[in-house]
């Protein structure tokens, strides 16, 4: 049950799937004790070396472990697990007051091939099919309206194919598979870029992607006196000394144009209107960024409070918090600071230099 050798040129750098190996596997808790905070998810997206790799990068995620679930007996290896209908799967353990299921789910979804019933990309079979295991009721309604709402949106032309099913047990397969693209970088990328993921990705995402391009902007934060000169004092207390305006005395808690939203410091794209909505809170309010990478999340306990706090990635502004309480199909509330923000008309997009993101605003 190897992995198939995706390209003879890289043969050299592969070994034949995952390699064998003396450790059986064995259902484990990896956070020892129950823990009243850090909740499990469980994902079968194909190859586990990727999907604990792309899941690993994920804000709020504390651990994440390679191995077998869904099938029948006890103990499965990875010479046995196909045969009694397990799947190569991870067990993701991530901190709900950090990012939620429903965040888990966008990043599941944006690294396998949902409509794929047979197996996933170049690995084939039952064992490398797409499935989500569920853990509580909350979980499966999560699953079934993220499943509903991605078969909704266009993305695809096929129907999507991946299964929710209760989840029962999970065996974390051998120490040799897990963190594989850590311990074994060159042979990781070959079998990633070989088997088809990395290319689907890329094409089934690119105008997601292409919402990384923005103009010319520094590499470094701009120093004190070039802020100050830049920023009005609200702009510089929001943005530089973690600050916060006054609600619904502010820009945009009530715009209602269509465009994009950046930092005020380094123009970085961050939020679009499309995502925009009325919280009843007097700050801008988003469901998701235009690109989760361009932000950075970080524990606040300031103001007696237990609280996320959301940054840009390039600036490090301050930008506001993350709420789990907002509508679907995120559950997020992005309350921002309209002083951290810079609204771009779409009719201006092109002129400004963000011409990629008019895609966001065809029909």
């Amino acid at each position: 049950m190897k992995k198939i050798l995706i390209l003879a040129t890289i043969a050299f750098l592969m070994l034949p799937g995952c390699d064998k190996g003396p450790i059986q596997s064995t259902e484990v808790n990896p956070m020892g004790k129950a823990d009243p905070v850090i909740r499990p998810a469980t994902f079968a997206g194909g190859c586990f070396w990727c999907v604990q790799s792309d899941f690993r990068k994920a804000p709020g995620v504390v651990k994440v472990v390679s191995g077998y679930t869904g099938g029948e007996g006890e103990t499965p290896t990875y010479e046995t697990y196909a045969e009694s209908g397990h799947v190569e799967a991870v067990q993701v353990w991530y901190d709900p007051a950090r990012t939620s299921y429903e965040r888990l789910l966008d990043v599941f979804w944006r690294h396998i091939d949902p409509t794929d019933a047979s197996g996933q990309f170049a690995d084939r079979g039952p064992h490398y099919r797409s499935v989500i295991f569920y853990h509580d009721a909350e979980q499966r309604r999560a699953a079934e309206r993220s499943r509903a709402a991605l078969g909704q949106s266009g993305r695809f032309s096929r129907p999507i194919a991946t299964e929710i099913l209760a989840f029962t047990r999970f065996y974390a397969a051998e120490a040799y598979h897990q963190d594989y693209d850590r311990k074994n970088p060159l042979r990781y990328r070959a079998y990633r870029y070989g088997s088809g993921r990395e290319r689907f990705l890329e094409e089934t995402w690119k105008t997601d992607a292409a919402s990384e391009t923005q103009p010319e902007t520094p590499d470094v934060k701009p120093d004190e006196a070039t802020l100050r000169k830049r920023l009005t004092a609200l702009q510089y207390r929001v943005t530089q000394e973690e600050g916060t305006e006054p609600a619904f005395q502010n820009a945009y808690w009530d715009n209602k144009r269509e465009g994009i939203y950046v930092d005020v410091v380094s123009g970085e794209p961050l939020f679009s209107s499309r995502d925009k909505y009325d919280s009843g809170t007097g700050w801008p309010s988003f469901t998701r960024p235009i690109t989760p990478g361009r932000l950075v999340e970080k524990e606040d306990r300031g103001a007696f409070m237990r609280r996320t706090e959301v940054r840009s990635r390039q600036a490090d502004s301050h930008l506001g918090h993350v709420f789990p309480d907002g509508p679907k199909p995120t559950g997020l509330r992005y309350c921002m600071n309209s002083a951290a923000l810079r609204f771009i008309p779409k009719e201006d997009l092109d002129k400004e230099g963000y011409g990629a993101f008019r895609k966001l605003f065809e029909p």
